[in-house]
């Protein structure tokens, strides 16, 4: 007779650890916190802060929002924008209507409110998957949008529907500046960040993959469906309505309707795709990715390509090529830059005894 626990039948469950995609050593982690916070302050300019860093934390942000979502769980959406402005206009209405309340409980609040949204959206996952899911998620996407266009109050009534942020207070400090900026913004994307791959390492991760890889077996053993969905779509928009929070107080310093529409969801799709889906770190490749392509490509275009591209058509030329390198992740490398970044460090450690 077969040994049980050769068979694996008893005997204690194996861990499952969610993919960061990188090494998770704390020597390097310490290292490049140390760095962001130590020294970019003190060296960078305010071109790299306003016009590369934040946007890229706050694209990572809602990079790993999107990622917890459909790379964790397998559910499919195109509203990441949606929750990201409903995040937005709460944090600023609650700033607004509730003087005295801390910025980062307006943030906290904003993202709160945009879970719950989250939730809604999610219950038809319950029921649809697939092309369907992510047709109810993009009639949210539409519905959130005319929302904030049609009522004045979202915006205190002002006739552009544009309103603009408050300073970035935090316990009496002004963080206004394009390095108080960034470094608030680090210090959210990075707690946040820890978060998350803590709750991917936990047994709520575990549920979440395990929904993504195949539900109907997942609800065999036990795990309730309907219940890890919908903490995914709720975990999923506070992320992004944070994210969205964030975009509007330290990035552009305004909110507006039509700053959140489906081009930015599917911008944030593509981070995740090029990234790397269901990969902690993949987010913050892909967002660095869709930040710095189009400089490098407008760099390459003026300088080295001598006028063969006009600069009116540098947009379109982006756009052809981000096209052209989804299609080759999703036929090529589903797991997106991660894999290949991951693949490059494992043949350099074994140069010497591999080829």
């Amino acid at each position: 007779m077969s040994n049980p626990i050769a068979l694996g039948l008893t005997g204690p469950a194996p861990v499952v650890r969610a993919r960061s995609g990188l090494p998770h050593g704390p020597l390097w982690l310490l290292v490049g916190l140390a760095v962001a916070f130590g020294v970019v302050p003190f060296v960078g300019n305010d071109y790299l802060f306003s016009a590369v860093l934040v946007p890229l934390l706050v694209f990572s942000l809602a990079g790993l929002g999107l990622n917890i979502l459909t790379g964790s769980t397998g559910q499919l959406s195109v509203g990441s924008a949606a929750f990201m402005a409903i995040g937005a206009f709460a944090a600023y209405n609650f700033a607004l209507r509730l003087p005295g309340l801390p910025l980062l409980a307006s943030f906290a609040l904003g993202g709160l409110v945009a879970g719950l949204f989250g939730v809604l959206v999610g219950l038809p996952s319950l029921r649809i998957k697939g092309f369907y899911l992510i047709v109810s998620t993009l009639a949210a996407q539409f519905f959130v949008q005319w929302v904030f266009v049609k009522f004045g109050w979202f915006s205190d009534y002002n006739p552009s529907g544009v309103i603009s942020a408050p300073k970035l207070l935090v316990a009496g400090h002004d963080f206004s500046s394009p390095a108080g900026r960034y470094v608030f913004t680090l210090a959210i994307v990075g707690v946040l960040t820890w978060l998350a791959r803590n709750l991917l390492r936990s047994e709520t991760g575990r549920n979440w993959m395990a929904v993504r890889d195949m539900d109907t077996a997942a609800a065999v053993i036990g795990i309730p469906i309907a219940r890890v969905k919908l903490l995914a779509f709720a975990v999923s928009s506070f992320y992004l309505g944070v994210a969205g929070a964030l975009w509007a107080f330290a990035y552009v310093g305004t909110v507006e309707p039509h700053g959140f529409d489906l081009a930015r969801s599917f911008q944030i799709l593509f981070i995740i795709i090029i990234g790397g889906l269901g990969s902690l770190w993949g987010s913050f490749i892909g967002a660095a990715f869709i930040v710095l392509f189009p400089v490098l490509l407008s760099v390459v275009a003026s300088n080295w390509l001598g006028g063969w591209i006009d600069p009116g058509n540098v947009e379109n030329a982006q756009k052809i090529v981000f096209g052209a390198l989804i299609i080759l992740f999703l036929v090529k490398e589903p797991e997106g830059l991660v894999r290949l970044l991951r693949g490059a460090g494992q043949r350099i450690r074994a140069w010497p005894l591999q080829p």
